[in-house]
């Protein structure tokens, strides 16, 4: 099958290669003429397009667009490529749009004939050689007719063990991709595993915080009325080794997973995480996560939580906790007391 791939970042770029492994042609654009020209060089695309104009021309009917671009600029690509389409064209979101702007679109693209697939893709940089888990959303026939493409890029059965009691022909969720319904149905279940995905990285990051300070009872602390004493020292004083302790959860452990397998081997490559200032970015899936579960009643709270403990890891907590400073020292004349804060200098409590 012929591919339109409109943006070749870390993603795009792989994605390219895989299809190409499984002899698919694939035309590519992007905005730097010398990323297509690079990847043309290395024969991770078939042919580069120098715009938007020039990929369309480059395929055949019914034309493929698959585009792996941010979430804000999906819009704006659609506003350039949908002039240039036809009834019967078939565009691919591959990114991580709102499952609502989904609906948005395939019914504005409907007016013009053309069908347009949402689809929730994970892997990241690892799916080249792991390949992508597929959650697509959409009209039957144009999923139907992508099927060669969607199974290019997915995993494949032999990535899990088969589950107890399945049986027969695997099915396509079992070669990691499905089509989970009508236009934005695939990016709603991308939506959630990503909430999900916070929610499980929260754990692990608060369980390997609580081990790093188990030998709180070894070191000196503060004795004044500001400061909650600790009663028993005795009772915290393991120094423990946290890369040894993922490695040994990765085996045999109930809460093992590809995150922990890639949490091992960070502390493996830097014990101390030094290289890091802790400052946790979210990319909107969390936020629209939690949405969804208060329109729909959905009690989510460690999902929420987990979206929250990002919030505040950049700072957006620090007038909240100014306020409560100014109470403490308004009812009882406590005044902030100041501690070491990360890398030895100075924080206020």
């Amino acid at each position: 099958m012929e591919v339109g791939l409109v943006g070749l970042g870390r993603m795009g770029a792989n994605m390219a290669r895989r299809w190409r492994r499984d002899g698919h042609a694939v035309i590519g654009y992007a905005r730097t003429a010398a990323t297509v020209e690079g990847l043309v060089a290395d024969g991770a695309i078939s042919g580069g397009a120098t715009s938007l104009a020039d990929l369309v021309a480059r395929l055949a009917p019914p034309r493929v667009l698959w585009l792996m671009v941010p979430a804000a600029s999906v819009d704006a690509t659609l506003g350039q490529l949908a002039p240039l389409l036809a009834a019967g064209d078939i565009v691919v979101d591959g990114g991580n749009s709102w499952f609502r702007d989904d609906i948005r679109r395939a019914q504005e693209l409907a007016a013009a004939g053309i069908r347009y697939v949402d689809c929730g893709t994970s892997g990241g940089t690892w799916g080249l050689d792991r390949g992508y888990c597929l959650m697509i959303g959409g009209p039957g026939d144009a999923v139907a007719h992508l099927d060669p493409v969607f199974r290019a890029l997915a995993p494949g059965v032999e990535r899990a063990p088969r589950t107890i009691g399945r049986t027969g022909e695997p099915s396509s969720a079992e070669q990691g991709y499905l089509h989970c319904g009508p236009a934005g149905a695939g990016h709603f279940v991308k939506m959630v595993h990503n909430g999900i995905e916070y929610g499980i990285m929260a754990a692990y990051a608060e369980g390997l915080n609580l081990l790093h300070h188990a030998g709180v009872g070894l070191a000196t602390r503060t004795v004044d009325a500001e400061t909650s004493p600790l009663r028993e020292p005795e009772l915290y004083q393991y120094q423990l080794d946290l890369a040894a302790v993922t490695e040994l959860w990765r085996r045999g452990s109930v809460i093992a997973s590809w995150l922990l397998d890639l949490t091992a081997q960070a502390l493996v490559a830097s014990p101390d995480l030094e290289e890091f200032g802790g400052v946790v970015a979210d990319s909107g899936e969390g936020r629209w996560t939690s949405m969804a579960a208060i329109e729909t009643s959905t009690p989510t709270p460690v999902l929420t939580t987990a979206l929250y403990s990002r919030f505040a890891s950049r700072g957006e907590e620090e007038f909240g906790n100014k306020v409560l400073s100014a109470m403490r020292l308004g009812f009882g004349g406590h005044v902030e007391r100041k501690v070491p804060g990360p890398g030895g200098g100075e924080a206020r409590s």
